[in-house]
């Protein structure tokens, strides 16, 4: 008999009470399991609001839940925000290019732009929303969207505090109230979960239906995200986990920008900031814009980013020498690729292995 999800919530509590009474562990969840006919976890899922600790359950949590909302407001069951600094930290070594200064004008209007943000791994995409934020004293949350990102991780959930259930506000909700920008980042990892952000991405806030109270954004709130596709999953393999977004869900972010890798010049300029040796630097440059006009063409399957670049002549600065930092640093392909790109910069710098002796 296949296993199915569908269970009756009623006849699951009655049968761990019939049991197990209202307090339980694991092994009762087992049994239940077992009854259903479903799993483990998504017995676990049912019955998130009765866990009172690791592999133990109390079926009148629930029961003391509802009175703690029926108590006077001298006792509130929503755990009171951390007020903190979340803007972000300006970084000396940022050089601004591509779509920097038209993200920069969406979060300095402060009106509500949901903007999404897709290009290769490693151009700059998170980097230039981190340090517009910072240029502008903006706050700025960053949530890493993965598969397994649900509305509990995103909205927020109860919590066990000092043997009281609390709630908790995930960090769309903080970033609702303190009208700061939400910074979805790798959207497109996502399931269909992320379906919930819906009508917060329409700018009308959220109900919180587990607490009873509406959220309305606070001004200056915004929501960025950034992916390595367009939301439409990846054809040819390269970013595997990719995912194909709902349409209603991409429809609902009113720009697209598209980031490239920076020019030569302007990414010259980034590694000059980290290293001192401008030779090293040039050869660096010139080495991935071959690679990358390569790749472009189909003639490559890998490409060098930025950041790997920046990987590089942080390695130098450890190393000290330059074919060793590029080897250490390629190691994270295969073995043809590697080979292929450490055979190009030897030609491209020919006095590489006489200057290192």
């Amino acid at each position: 008999m296949p296993r199915t999800a569908n269970i009756d919530y009623t006849q699951l509590t009655q049968f761990l009470l019939d049991h197990s009474g209202n307090e339980f562990g694991s092994q009762a969840v087992l049994a239940a399991a077992d009854e259903f006919n479903v799993s483990y976890p998504t017995i676990c899922k049912r019955l998130e609001q009765y866990k009172v600790g690791y592999g133990k359950w109390n079926l009148t949590v629930q029961e003391k839940l509802e009175q703690t909302y029926q108590a006077p407001a001298g006792a509130p069951a929503v755990q009171e925000s951390i007020k903190q600094n979340l803007i972000p930290q300006k970084d000396d070594t940022f050089v601004q290019f591509g779509n920097f200064t038209d993200i920069k004008k969406i979060i300095k209007s402060s009106l509500f732009y949901p903007t999404f943000i897709t290009g290769l791994s490693g151009n700059g995409k998170t980097f230039g929303v981190e340090q517009a934020c910072a240029q502008l004293g903006r706050e700025l949350i960053r949530v890493n969207i993965t598969i397994e990102t649900d509305e509990d991780d995103l909205i927020g959930g109860f919590r066990l505090v000092d043997g009281a259930t609390v709630w908790h506000n995930g960090p769309v909700i903080e970033a609702l109230e303190r009208g700061a920008v939400l910074l979805l980042d790798e959207v497109d990892l996502a399931s269909n979960k992320i379906l919930c952000l819906q009508s917060i991405l329409e700018g009308k806030g959220v109900y919180l239906k587990k607490i009873g109270k509406f959220i309305q954004p606070a001004e200056g709130f915004n929501v960025i995200a950034t992916a390595n596709t367009k939301g439409k999953g990846s054809d040819d393999g390269r970013f595997i986990g990719t995912n194909v977004l709902n349409e209603a869900f991409l429809e609902r972010f009113c720009v697209t920008f598209e980031q490239e890798y920076p020019t030569p010049a302007v990414e010259a300029k980034i590694l000059s900031k980290l290293c001192e040796d401008d030779e090293f630097v040039t050869k660096l440059v010139d080495w991935a814009d071959i690679i990358r006009k390569t790749f472009r063409d189909g003639g490559i399957d890998e490409v060098i980013s930025t950041r790997r670049l920046v990987h590089i002549v942080q390695a130098f600065k450890i190393f000290g020498k330059r074919m060793k930092s590029i080897e250490v640093c390629t190691n994270r392909f295969d073995e043809e690729t590697k080979t292929s790109f450490i055979e190009l910069y030897d030609k491209i710098d020919e006095n590489v292995e006489q200057n290192e002796e």
